[in-house]
Order: structure tokens, then C-alpha cells, then sequence
């Protein structure tokens, strides 16, 4: 009996090391898989670290580029505004000139003459009476060289 209790217990210890062994195989074999995975997230870490970088540098270049163009339209703002004045400033003065030559012109025109009675003419339609007067002012223009 002694001898058969002990091959019992012999047995069920190369048992449990055959068990052992082979939950060692598995748990190497997950192992192997971990470090795969550690090595591609490392390098993916990696590839993410680089992309911020760039997006930092490009974030700066931006950030220059915007500094500079709000200093430029700041400047053409200012020298709009001021050439709108100035434009402004003209505008009032030609008027004034306009209005100064309208009175110094009615002043010079010579004052209506009464024109002599006309025997009976026939009767001219206003739209023929309009047409004639505007022919006779582009006609004289033509003969004074003012006509385009």
C-alpha cells in the first residue's frame, strides 16, 4: 500500500507539471502578443508625438501669419479711412466750385431779349418742337467742337 499511495501521489504531481507547463506555454504565447502589441503602440506613440509637432510648428506659422496680416490691414484701414476723408474733403470743395460757377454763369448770360412776334406759324406738336430744340443744341455743340 505504501508503494501504491506513492505512485499515486507521483502521478498526480507529473499531473499538475504537465498543467503547469502547458499554462506556461499559453501565458508565453499571450506574452508574445503583448510585446507585438507594445512594439506597435510605441511606434504609433511615436508617429502621434511627430504630427503634434508639426501641427505646433504649423499652429506658429499661423498664428505669425495672422499677427502680420492684421498689422497690414490695420495700416490700409487707417490710410482708407483717411483717403475717404480727403475724398470727402474734395467732394465738398468741388461742390462749393460747382455752385460758384452755376452763379458767376447766370450772372454773365446776357439778359433775354423780347423776340419779335411771329406771324402765324402753323402749330408745332410739343414732341416736334422738343425734337427740334435738341437737334439745334447738338448742332451747335458739333459746330463749337463739343460733341463727343
Amino acid at each position: 500500500m505504501n508503494h501504491s499511495l506513492g505512485i499515486v501521489i507521483e502521478s498526480l504531481v507529473a499531473v499538475l507539471l504537465i498543467l503547469t507547463i502547458g499554462y506556461c506555454m499559453v501565458l508565453n504565447t499571450r506574452l508574445k502578443r503583448l510585446k507585438a502589441d507594445e512594439h506597435s503602440l510605441k511606434a504609433t506613440i511615436g508617429e502621434l508625438i511627430t504630427a503634434t509637432e508639426i501641427a505646433e510648428r504649423a499652429i506658429g506659422g499661423l498664428k505669425h501669419t495672422v499677427r502680420d496680416v492684421n498689422g497690414h490691414l490695420g495700416s490700409q484701414l487707417a490710410a482708407a479711412t483717411q483717403m475717404s476723408e480727403h475724398l470727402k474733403n474734395q467732394l465738398t470743395e468741388g461742390d462749393g466750385i460747382i455752385r460758384r460757377l452755376t452763379k458767376i454763369a447766370l450772372a454773365a448770360r446776357p439778359p433775354a431779349a423780347e423776340p419779335a412776334p411771329v406771324p402765324a406759324a402753323p402749330k408745332v406738336s410739343t414732341a416736334k418742337a422738343v425734337a427740334a430744340a435738341a437737334e439745334a443744341f447738338s448742332d451747335r455743340r458739333r459746330a463749337s467742337g463739343l460733341a463727343a
